[in-house]
């Protein structure tokens, strides 16, 4: 089973992962592109979704309300503080690109009508997390102090040539409070853009044992399993995070064979 996939830049909306096509059951994702002047209707259906910028500036038309100059950075290594827009479920709405845009889609099916929200930069908590040579900044988005009631999202920016997620760890189980039942995704971007990653993701019983090189717009689902990150040196290494489940948040265990090293 191939847990990787690419996404290949195009006009409009792509959809990279569709529940029902991929190997997730809750989580969806997909880029929309458009340049200066360009609009995109968007329906949410039955889920509600989260837009972050990654690159360039757009205004958000819905409901005669409309949220101008959203966007902050014109790449993901120009500010780790990432501007994005929340929309609930049975929402249409309209994107207009003051100029290039690259917007990331993350939706997950919901039951409960939720507001809609803008979240700019001095919304998002930035923690750098780990130590070397397992470390990387990650930024926290979208969570329980936005209007989503399932998405979990976020950036983290690799030290370089550092492994991130050390060690390994999982949310396949209802173990709650240390871990829940929770998908997700990895899409990375590299600085030059002809850089790699590492993405390792495995099951106790052998039965997933996957290393993939991931390069610049490719991504990982992760239905169930082990994962863990390495960068490749001289590269900057930047991953958008998306996780829905059962609760929202880091609710996860690590691979026995491996804790101790968080321990040390």
């Amino acid at each position: 089973m191939n847990f990787k996939k690419t996404y290949t830049p195009k006009k409009g909306y792509t959809p990279v992962c569709k529940i029902g096509e991929c190997t997730l059951n809750r989580l969806e994702f997909g880029i929309i592109e458009l340049d200066a002047g360009e609009q995109h209707v968007f329906e949410t259906g039955n889920k509600e979704t989260a837009f972050i910028m990654l690159e360039g500036h757009c205004n958000v038309a819905f409901d005669c309300v409309l949220w101008e100059n959203v966007g902050n950075r014109n790449s993901v290594f120009e500010n780790r503080k990432a501007e994005s827009f929340y929309m609930p479920r049975d929402k249409k709405l309209t994107i207009i690109a003051l100029d290039h845009v690259k917007i990331a889609v993350c939706a997950t099916p919901v039951e409960e009508k939720t507001e809609p929200q803008l979240l700019r930069e001095d919304h998002v908590v930035l923690k750098l997390l780990g130590e070397q040579p397992f470390q990387r900044e990650t930024s926290f988005i979208i969570d329980g102090n936005s209007n989503a009631k399932i998405l979990t999202i976020g950036e983290a920016y690799c030290t370089e040539g550092n492994w991130a997620g050390f060690p390994p760890h999982k949310h396949d189980e209802d173990n709650m409070p240390t871990e829940c039942i929770a998908e997700e995704i990895y899409y990375f971007l590299f600085e030059p853009k002809q850089g790699f990653a590492v993405q390792c993701l495995y099951t106790a019983d052998g039965e997933v044992d996957e290393a993939y090189r991931v390069k610049n717009d490719e991504l990982v689902e992760f239905p169930y399993g082990y994962h863990t990150t390495v960068s490749t040196p001289g590269y900057q290494t930047y991953f958008l995070w998306l996780m829905a489940g059962d609760h929202q948040g880091f609710n996860r265990s690590s691979d026995p064979d491996h804790a101790w090293i968080e321990k040390r």
